[in-house]
């Protein structure tokens, strides 16, 4: 079986941001007993933000992207340092792979990056995988490691994704104010619950929450793949997940599977503007399955450039499709309501994108 773990800063990092390396070595130990039991195991890790936080004695975590950029620099190399020495032990090979989301939008890149995945699997390497938040632009990013894990899942044609956390899994309530709580041991493939805004925004050390575990669990079930939340404090939580066991919240496989790239579209983390249609324009997307003239477009909201992620709504604001622009905010603005034989120099329609 193919495995990608996740594994975020709350539980990797203590109430100062520095590393906890008895979670690390936790974690290791499991990837390395997964690994001896015949399984092909990825790590994607957060922390290198919370660790550079911490590397250089900083009182409190910084908002601003350059700095946050900075920081990761310092906190990466110590990172990777905590898992060469943990995986050594065990006497594994870490590599380290720094993904941005390019990789999955662009067709050369996508196969490029699963091609040396791949070979890195081959090696005997436990890949351990990480934004490059370094040098990501801030417009475009995966948002957090659970979208990257679970695109990272479909990248390889993994057949779990494991999303190791501060939780034992999704509660019917939230634990910490409902005592009559209960973890949802498994969630079907159609179950509305993967399609609700889960609360928690994540700890001030991280980015992600409840919310985004359950896009990720949504991605890895669009793209056939067994999703599992658990608790990151749970030492044989790894193998417990692939064997099958209850143990935390296992949500169950799609039909559909989704490229890449529409999976990055669906699920793009910023959203830079809307464009409302006509009801004919509603009825070509959803019907036909066509594409998205300017005749049908009566107004435009956002100021975005060509290869912006911008959703498709009706008059009523309901939620069409996102897609990939091919028009700017501006060019849009100019050409909607306009049949395609009447405009000139402007592109004759707008980019397929996913209902």
């Amino acid at each position: 079986m193919r495995v990608v773990v996740k594994i975020g800063t709350s539980s990797l990092t203590d109430d100062t941001g520095r590393i906890r390396t008895d979670v690390i070595k936790s974690v290791s130990a499991q990837l390395a007993n997964a690994r001896s039991a015949g399984h092909e195991v990825l790590l994607v890790t957060s922390g290198a933000v919370a660790s550079g936080v911490a590397g250089l004695g900083l009182e409190s975590r910084p908002s601003d992207v350059l700095s946050l950029q900075a920081l990761s620099a310092v906190g990466q190399p110590q990172l990777m340092a905590a898992y060469h020495a943990a995986l050594a032990e065990h006497k594994c090979v870490a590599a380290q792979v720094l993904l941005v989301p390019h990789d999955f939008v662009d067709r050369q890149q996508y196969l490029h990056a699963r091609d040396t995945v791949n070979r890195l699997l081959e090696f005997g390497c436990i890949p351990i995988v990480n934004e490059n938040d370094a040098i990501a632009n801030n417009e475009i990013r995966y948002g957090d490691n659970d979208h990257l894990a679970a695109l990272l899942a479909h990248l390889v044609g993994a057949d779990m994704l494991i999303l190791l956390t501060d939780t034992e899994g999704l509660y019917t309530a939230d634990p910490r104010t409902d005592a009559g709580a209960t973890v949802i041991s498994v969630v079907q493939a159609d179950d509305p619950l993967l399609s609700v805004s889960a609360s928690g925004a994540g700890s001030d050390r991280g980015s992600g929450g409840m919310a985004s575990k359950l896009a990720a669990a949504q991605i890895a079930s669009w793209s056939g793949v067994t999703a599992v939340i658990a608790s990151a404090t749970n030492s044989s939580a790894v193998l417990s997940a692939i064997a099958g066991d209850t143990i935390g919240t296992r949500f169950l496989p799609h039909n559909r599977n989704l490229s890449a790239r529409k999976l990055w579209i669906a699920f793009a983390a910023e959203v830079e503007g809307s464009i409302v249609v006509d009801a004919g324009a509603r009825d070509a997307l959803v019907l036909r399955g066509t594409s998205l003239l300017p005749a049908g477009v009566t107004a435009v909201n956002g100021s975005f450039d060509v290869g912006a992620v911008v959703e498709v709504v009706t008059q009523s604001g309901e939620l069409l499709a996102r897609g990939l622009t091919a028009m700017s905010s501006d060019v849009v603005a100019t050409s909607m309501g306009k049949r395609t034989a009447d405009l000139v120099d402007l592109a004759n329609h707008f980019g397929h994108g996913c209902g």
